[in-house]
């Protein structure tokens, strides 16, 4: 039972039993004052509730930008990395080794493939 409506079932047994009209007054306004608490406490637990989601929105957003760079990052590394990769692994016959400029092609095929995304992310305006 709420306080609401035991006020209201007071006001009801005072008007039966005739205790006065002073107690009748004082417990219709402490029913006013009640019903007038629970509908500020349901604005306050809207308003607490609204402040709530647009935090979280906010921390989502943060958080989205943050994911947004990891992903670029990984972008940008992984063909250095793969390329890095097949030239460390250990074999006999690749034309590359044996040419003069081998060395430095594929440096600059890593430094390449790691420039060519992040200026496709610059113009796109992810980053």
């Amino acid at each position: 039972m709420t306080l609401e409506r035991l006020a209201g079932y007071l006001g009801q047994a005072t008007l039966q039993q005739k205790s006065g009209k002073d107690t009748h007054e004082r417990i219709k306004t402490l029913s006013r004052d009640i019903r007038s608490l629970s509908d500020h406490s349901g604005f306050m637990s809207q308003k607490v509730t609204f402040l709530l989601d647009a935090t979280l929105g906010m921390i989502n957003i943060e958080q989205n930008a943050i994911i947004k760079i990891f992903s670029v990052a990984a972008v940008v590394f992984l063909p250095p990395t793969l390329i890095a990769s097949i030239y460390g692994m250990n074999f006999e016959h690749m034309p590359e080794l044996e040419w003069l400029v081998g060395y430095p092609f594929a440096i600059g095929l890593m430094i390449l493939s790691a420039v060519l995304p992040y200026l496709f992310f610059k113009r796109k305006g992810w980053l």
